[in-house]
C-alpha cells in the first residue's frame, strides 16, 4: 500500500505524534509512506530525510498555489491513498485532486481528532465532501460528525495509539530534586497546551482545595502556551507559589509522567486524549473530565476516577481520594495499563489504518469543484 500523508501543523502535539506513528508504522510494515510535512514544523524535523519527506505549506486554506504543488507531486507518486491528518490538510488535499487531471485518483483519508464540529461554511461543506472516509480517533467525534451531517457510512473509529514499550523504557525524572520539593510530597501531574479547552485553570482551582486536606501535594502542569500569564496570575491569586508549578514544556515529558503519583486531564472537552494514554502506560491512576472521547479511555472506578468538567470541586474530591488511597491508586494504574495495552497500542492504530486504506485505496469519486454535500449543513460554531 502507497499513502501520502499530510500535515500542516508547525507545532509538535499528540496529533502530530499520531502522524509519525502511522508513517513509521507503515514503513515498518513494508508500505510506502511518503509524508508532506510543515518546513519549519517539528514534524518534519523528526521525520527521517530523503525522498519520502516533503516540505510544503499551504500559506492560508485556500492556497491555489500549493494545492497545484501538492497535485503534480500526487500525479507524478500516484499514492493509492492521500491521508490529511488535519483540517487545513484537508483542504490542501481537496484542492489538488480537484486540480487533477488524472482518471485514477488515490481515495482521500481525513483524521479527525478534535471534539469540534466541523464549520458550517460552503468551503468547509465542498472540502469535507471531498473525503471518502473519516477516522474519527474516537466514537465521540464520529458522533458529532454524524450530528454535523456527515453520513455515517463514511465514518469509522480507529483509536489512537500509543508506544507503551518506549513509555515503559523511559527513566523515572527526580521531580522533587529538580523542583526542590519536599522529599515524600505526592505529585499530581497533567500535561498539555495552556489554552482554554485544557481547562488547567480548574485544576489550580481544585489545588486550593486539595492542599486544605493533602497540604504536603505538589501540582506540576507542565506545556507552554497562550494561557501562561494568566494561569500564573491565578496561582499567585489563590497564593499558591509553593504548590502549584508551571516548569513550561519538556522535551523529556515521559519521563516526568513516570515520576507522577496520580495523573489528571481535566480539559473542557477532549477528541481522545493520548496523555492520558501515556499516563496509563506508566501505570498511573487518572482523574479526568467526562467529555468527549475520555470516558471511552478511562474505565470508570476501574483505571481513574470521571469528574463532570469545569467542576473543580469533584475534581478536588476525586484527587483526595485517590492520594489518600494508595492501594487503590496502584490497583487502578496497573489497571491502567492492561488496558492500553489491549486497546491502545500503536501497533493495533497502524493496522486498524490499514484496513481503511485497503478498502478504500484508488477510489476517490468526489463531486465536481463548488458542489456541496447536500446533507453538510450547520449553523452552530465551529473550529476547524
Amino acid at each position: 500500500m502507497f499513502s501520502l500523508h499530510i500535515d500542516t501543523s508547525r507545532t509538535w502535539r499528540g496529533g502530530q505524534r499520531q502522524v509519525l506513528f502511522t508513517v513509521l508504522g507503515l514503513r515498518e510494515r513494508g508500505h510506502r509512506a511518503v509524508l508532506v510535512a510543515h518546513p519549519e514544523g517539528e514534524l518534519a524535523r523528526r521525520a527521517s530525510e530523503g525522498h519520502d519527506l516533503i516540505r510544503l505549506v499551504p500559506r492560508a486554506e485556500v492556497d491555489l498555489h500549493a494545492g497545484w504543488k501538492l497535485s503534480r507531486i500526487i500525479r507524478e507518486l500516484k499514492p493509492e491513498i492521500v491521508h490529511a491528518h488535519d483540517p487545513h490538510a484537508v483542504a490542501l488535499a481537496s484542492l489538488a485532486l480537484s486540480l487533477s487531471t488524472a482518471k485514477d485518483c488515490p481515495g482521500l483519508i481525513a483524521s479527525r481528532r478534535v471534539a469540534f464540529h466541523l464549520k458550517g461554511n460552503a468551503f468547509s461543506r465542498w472540502k469535507y465532501h471531498q473525503v471518502d472516509c473519516f477516522i474519527a480517533a474516537s466514537d465521540a467525534i464520529g458522533q458529532m460528525l454524524a450530528g454535523d451531517g456527515v453520513d455515517p457510512s463514511r465514518v469509522v473509529t480507529v483509536y489512537e495509539g500509543i508506544d507503551v514499550d518506549r513509555v515503559q523504557a523511559e527513566p523515572v525524572a527526580n521531580i522533587h530534586a529538580e523542583f526542590w520539593l519536599p522529599t515524600h510530597a505526592p505529585i499530581v501531574g497533567a500535561t498539555g497546551a495552556l489554552t482554554q479547552e485544557k481547562g488547567h485553570k480548574y485544576l489550580i482551582d481544585a489545588a486550593a482545595l486539595v492542599v486544605r486536606e493533602v497540604p504536603d501535594a505538589r501540582f506540576v502542569i507542565l506545556g507552554e502556551g497562550d494561557l501562561r500569564p494568566a494561569l500564573e496570575r491565578h496561582v499567585k491569586e489563590l497564593h499558591l507559589d509553593k504548590h502549584v508549578l508551571l516548569p513550561g514544556f519538556r522535551s523529556d515529558i515521559l519521563s516526568f509522567v513516570r515520576a507522577f503519583d496520580l495523573f489528571v486531564m481535566c480539559s473542557l472537552h477532549e477528541g481522545l486524549g493520548t496523555s492520558l494514554l501515556d499516563a496509563m502506560a506508566a501505570s498511573k491512576a487518572t482523574v479526568a473530565s467526562d467529555t468527549g472521547g475520555i470516558p471511552e479511555v478511562v474505565a470508570r472506578g476501574e483505571t481513574g476516577l470521571l469528574v463532570p468538567p469545569r467542576d473543580h470541586r469533584a475534581l478536588a474530591r476525586a484527587i483526595v481520594q485517590l492520594l489518600k488511597d494508595s492501594r487503590t491508586r496502584e490497583a487502578m494504574g496497573r489497571a491502567g495499563l492492561e488496558r492500553v495495552r489491549k486497546v491502545f497500542s500503536a501497533e493495533q492504530m497502524v493496522e486498524r489504518t490499514l484496513e481503511v486504506y485497503r478498502q478504500h485505496a484508488g477510489g476517490h469519486h468526489a463531486d465536481e469543484v463548488g458542489t456541496p454535500h447536500p446533507t453538510d449543513t450547520t449553523s452552530r460554531p465551529a473550529r476547524g
